[in-house]
C-alpha cells in the first residue's frame, strides 16, 4: 500500500512554529539556547514518521527538559549579574578604607612616641589572656594580662611604659599570646597587628588591600577597622 507523506506541522501550535522564523533581535544566551532547542523540536515534529508520531508524553517530556535547561541558564545569568554587582560593591567598600587603620592577623607592634595599638582575637572564651611584648633581642619588655575575655576581636593599646616606669624606645616589637580556659591552653587565640591601607588593587583574584607594613591582603582578612 502506498503511503502519502503527511504535513504534521498543521497540528503544531503557532507559538512553536514562530520560533522557526524569529524576528531579528539581539538575543541573550538563554534565548539563543531556547531557540535552538525549539528549532530541533519543530524539525523533529515536521519530519516524524506519520505512522509512528511522537505521543503527547514525549513532547511534554522534551518541553519539560527545555524548561529545566532554560531555568538553569537564567539562574547562571542571574548569578553572573550578582557577582558583578558584588564586585562593584566590594570595590567601593575597599576604596573607603584607604588611609584607614585596620587590624589584621600578625604579631608586629610599632611603638611611636609612647603610642601603639594592636589587638587579640579569641575563638572561644578565656579565663586569662597574656600578651608578651618582646624586643628585638628576645627580651620580654612588658606583659599585658586580661581576665574573662569573651570570643571575638579586642583592640588594645600600649603606652610604651616599662615595669621600671621608663618609656621604651621607638621600635618594632613582637607579640606573643597565651590564652587559657579551665587551666587548659587555647589554640584559637592569636594576635592582631595594626596597618594603614595605602591603596587597593583589583584583578582576577578580586580586591586586594595594599598595607605597607603588612603586605597585600584580601577584604576578609580585615578583623576590625579603626
Amino acid at each position: 500500500m502506498a503511503v502519502t507523506a503527511t504535513d504534521t506541522s498543521a497540528g503544531v501550535p503557532a507559538a512553536l512554529l514562530n520560533t522557526m522564523n524569529p524576528k531579528a533581535k539581539t538575543q541573550t544566551g538563554v534565548e539563543a539556547e531556547q531557540d535552538k532547542f525549539m528549532t530541533l523540536l519543530i524539525t523533529q515534529l515536521k519530519n516524524q514518521d506519520p505512522l509512528n508520531p511522537l505521543d503527547n508524553a514525549q513532547v511534554t517530556s522534551q518541553l519539560a527538559q527545555l524548561n529545566t535547561v532554560t531555568g538553569i541558564n537564567k539562574m547562571n545569568e542571574t548569578l553572573a549579574s550578582l557577582k558583578t554587582d558584588y564586585q562593584s560593591t566590594q570595590n567601593l567598600a575597599a576604596t573607603n578604607l584607604i588611609n584607614r587603620g585596620v587590624l589584621v592577623d600578625g604579631n608586629k607592634l610599632q611603638l611611636s612616641d609612647g603610642k601603639s595599638l594592636f589587638g587579640v582575637e579569641l575563638g572561644s572564651y578565656a579565663d586569662k589572656v597574656q600578651v608578651d611584648i618582646v624586643a628585638s633581642g628576645g627580651k620580654v619588655v612588658q606583659t599585658v594580662t586580661l581576665d574573662n575575655v569573651e570570643p571575638g576581636v579586642l583592640p588594645l593599646t600600649w603606652d610604651g611604659k616599662l615595669p621600671d616606669g621608663t618609656t621604651a624606645a621607638n621600635n618594632q616589637y613582637t607579640l606573643n599570646i597565651t590564652a587559657r580556659s579551665g587551666g587548659k591552653e587555647l589554640k584559637d587565640a592569636k594576635t592582631l597587628e595594626l596597618g594603614t591601607v595605602a591603596s587597593i588593587s583589583t584583578g582576577a583574584g578580586g580586591v586586594k588591600l595594599n598595607i605597607p607594613s603588612v603586605g597585600q591582603v584580601t577584604m576578609d582578612a580585615i578583623k576590625q577597622v579603626l
